[in-house]
Parts: structure tokens; C-alpha cells; sequence
């Protein structure tokens, strides 16, 4: 069975767990990080030098940052299928994973950790502004991509709808930051809400 560190409102480890559920896998999930501590221990050290979350352990080996375990788990357990075989659907599919990291992490965490777990009277508000100013420009690339298909690689879902998937949901459940209409993104984050493991470890109360 799978281990995974990490705490479920992490919206690193709800990539992995999305995954890891997409593809019927058993997991122990323990929680770790922020108010869990755990991450901070020698021990987790020793396996991510980082103190982050997520951390998989599979049986004697050990992998951490969240895209990497989503491709491992695609690849070891559904090649040519969640993982694609053809090395330009692969292509496709991974550079949106390298999209995400590239372009949405940074801006959506500043806003996200400023909205969500800063105390208002604590809160930077010109950097969430200049941050949160970020994203619909960023959001609005995705929607001209999927506005001539219906996931991010093509016909069908891969590992590349995972990482971006995620921080969409995040970005459209803030409540307080104003968002332009994006049909074409919208009509996906609807599909994807209509997959269970979406369900169960994205679409949660932000914390």
C-alpha cells in the first residue's frame, strides 16, 4: 500500500490523492505540515530534505513534489492510458503540468495564503492585489487552449488535467477576487467535478 504525508487541504497532495484515486490505488495518508508538524522531523527530513508535503512512500522507495509523484504513480501503474505512451501526447499533456508550476503556483499561493490563512488584519493587501491581477491573463491561456478541445492534451483526460485542475478549482472557489468569464475553462472544471476522485479530494472547504 501507498503512504502519503500530508495534510488534505494542501492543494499539493490533493493532486497526488486525485491521482492516486483515479487510478483505484490503496493509500495510508497521514497528515503532516503546518499545524501536523511532522515534515520538520529528521526522519521526514532524511526522505524530503525540502520539510514539505507531500511525501510518497512506495514500499522502499521514496518520492517527493507533487507533479513528480503524479507522473510516477500514472506511469508505473496506467502507461498508455492516464500516462500516455505516445511521446507527443505525453508532451501535451506534461508541458500544462510545467504550466502550472511555472505560472499559477506562485501568484495563487500569494493570494490564496493572503485570503485564506492570513487573519485580515494581517493581510499585504497590495501584494494579493498585484498577485491575484496575475491570474485571469494566465487563466485566460488555458481557456483559448481548451476552447478547441475538451482537456488539456486533447480528447481525453491525462495526467495533464491533474496539477492544472486543481489550482483552478482554487482560483474559482476564492470568493473574494473578481474573475472574467472564461466559457471554455468553466465547461472543463465541470467535467472534471463530475469525475469522484475530483470529487472527494479537490472540491473541499478552502482552509
Amino acid at each position: 500500500m501507498l503512504t502519503i504525508w500530508g495534510r488534505t487541504n494542501s492543494v499539493n497532495v490533493q493532486k497526488v490523492l486525485w491521482c492516486a484515486a483515479e487510478l483505484g490505488l490503496p493509500v495510508a495518508r497521514h497528515d503532516a505540515g503546518l499545524a501536523y508538524g511532522k515534515n520538520d522531523e529528521p526522519w521526514y527530513l532524511a526522505l524530503n530534505p525540502n520539510g514539505r508535503v507531500p511525501l510518497l512512500v512506495d514500499g522502499d522507495f521514496s518520492l517527493w513534489e507533487s507533479n513528480t509523484i503524479v507522473r510516477y504513480l500514472a506511469a508505473k501503474h496506467d502507461f498508455g492510458g492516464l500516462y500516455p505512451a505516445s511521446p507527443e501526447e505525453r508532451a501535451l499533456a506534461e508541458r500544462w503540468m510545467d504550466w502550472q508550476l511555472s505560472t499559477l503556483a506562485r501568484p495563487l499561493g500569494i493570494v490564496f495564503q493572503g485570503l485564506v490563512r492570513t487573519p485580515p488584519e494581517r493581510r499585504d493587501r497590495a501584494a494579493i492585489a498585484a498577485a491575484a491581477a496575475e491570474l485571469p491573463p494566465a487563466f485566460a491561456i488555458l481557456d483559448r487552449h481548451l476552447e478547441q478541445r475538451p482537456y488539456v492534451a486533447g480528447d481525453r483526460f491525462t495526467v495533464g488535467d491533474i496539477p492544472v485542475g486543481a489550482f483552478a478549482h482554487r482560483w474559482l472557489s476564492l470568493e473574494a477576487i473578481e474573475r472574467p468569464a472564461l466559457p471554455a475553462l468553466e465547461r472543463w472544471h465541470a467535467a472534471l467535478a463530475e469525475r469522484p476522485a475530483f470529487r472527494e479530494h479537490v472540491m473541499l472547504p478552502l482552509s
